[in-house]
């Protein structure tokens, strides 16, 4: 019981005042917790800056961005390397790191399932087919082709959709685009997508088939500046989208009827939701191809993190898992493969799977 005392005025003070409210304990683990994994990508992204191969220090990255930005003299060298290689590479990295860590979480609270990614339903594959086909039976290349990824994730999410809620309307739900049938249809139309990239891999000369498989396992290779303001200027029309849905988001994680009976729309709520799901997967792939399980694993790594569900920490998390796995493929790699450098995807990909094993096991032996 609390102990009263009495102050000189005769107010009674509580010697033992009541803790926080859990909510309000809660709210700040998060905040606190997504600062660190703020201050991590942070730091991350100066270890990809100043480290590596060719190494900078602090007092030279700031005399190179400096002159660079007021036209005063150039460091030989580094100057280029700097700002035509390290900065864009991990200017671009971090964009679309955020924008899969992004996609990702809004699929898998959207549908309720951790198997809900962009990786897994068939929108990566349709970037893949769309890429590959106008690489390998166009000759297209650079902007070509990641106008090709957009268009086909774009369609390939349409036609998935459209299944979805055609194989709905048979059910009570009608009409509402339930999320096993959309990972179901994502499922089916991956594997035929998968079949047609097998096929033109099969039917490409030696050289295009090895572009093509570059741009397949996910490659920053191909990143400047240019690629990055384009990314930027879309996650800036994107990111205040998902912000707007997030409210709306918590409510469908009750369910629909409960959603519906608190004033959400859910029909049309679930289709902004896959909408930009959709446009912040395939606006990543396009800048960098299908780099992969970043969107699979930001969201239940972000999660284990900092307990609880939230799209901030989702987009850090998928920031450094990209930053990391490329820093690893471009410096680390090549020492251990003999001066081989690997794409980005092929070091996310290898690391995904036994990651997704360990949390398998220990979401287990929590249920147990």
């Amino acid at each position: 019981m609390s102990t009263l005392h009495k102050l000189p005025t005769g107010l009674a003070v509580n010697a033992n005042p009541s803790p926080k409210h859990p909510h309000q304990l809660s709210f700040r683990r998060v905040l606190s917790r997504t600062f660190i994994l703020a201050l991590a990508l942070l730091a991350m992204f100066a270890v990809y800056v100043l480290l590596g191969s060719y190494t900078v220090t602090i007092p030279d990255f700031f005399t190179i961005v400096i002159n660079h930005l007021t036209g005063g003299e150039k460091i030989p060298g580094a100057s280029f390397i700097v700002m035509e290689h390290k900065l864009p590479r991990a200017a671009v990295g971090t964009l679309i790191g955020v924008a899969f860590g992004l996609a990702g979480a809004l699929f898998q609270t959207m549908l309720r399932n951790p198997l809900a990614s962009p990786d897994i339903i068939g929108i990566s594959y349709g970037a893949s087919a769309a890429a590959v086909t106008a690489i390998v039976i166009f000759g297209a290349s650079g902007a070509v082709v990641s106008a090709a990824a957009l268009g086909g994730a774009l369609g390939v999410a349409a036609i998935i959709y459209a299944i979805s809620r055609i194989a709905g309307n048979g059910g009570g739900n009608r009409g509402n685009a339930a999320g096993n049938r959309l990972i179901l249809a994502g499922v089916g139309i991956a594997a035929a997508l998968h079949a047609v990239v097998n096929f033109l891999m099969t039917r490409a000369d030696i050289r295009t088939a090895a572009d093509a498989l570059v741009w397949l396992n996910g490659s920053l290779n191909s990143a400047n500046w240019e690629r990055a303001g384009i990314v930027a200027a879309a996650l800036l029309v994107l990111i205040p989208a998902t912000m707007f849905l997030s409210g709306p988001l918590r409510m469908l994680e009750l369910g629909d009827d409960a959603a519906a009976g608190l004033g959400i729309r859910v029909n049309g709520t679930r289709l902004g939701l896959v909408v930009t799901a959709v446009a912040l997967s395939a606006v990543a792939t396009a800048a960098a191809g299908p780099v992969a399980f970043v969107a699979f694993l930001a969201g239940p790594i972000s999660r284990r993190f900092v307990r609880k569900p939230s799209l901030p920490a989702s987009a850090l998390t998928g920031a450094l898992i990209v930053l990391a796995a490329d820093f690893f493929a471009s410096n680390i790699a090549p020492l251990i493969l003999d001066g081989t450098v690997l794409p980005v995807g092929v070091i996310s990909g290898a690391l995904g799977a036994p990651f997704l094993l360990w949390l398998l096991v220990t979401s287990n032996r929590k249920e147990a």
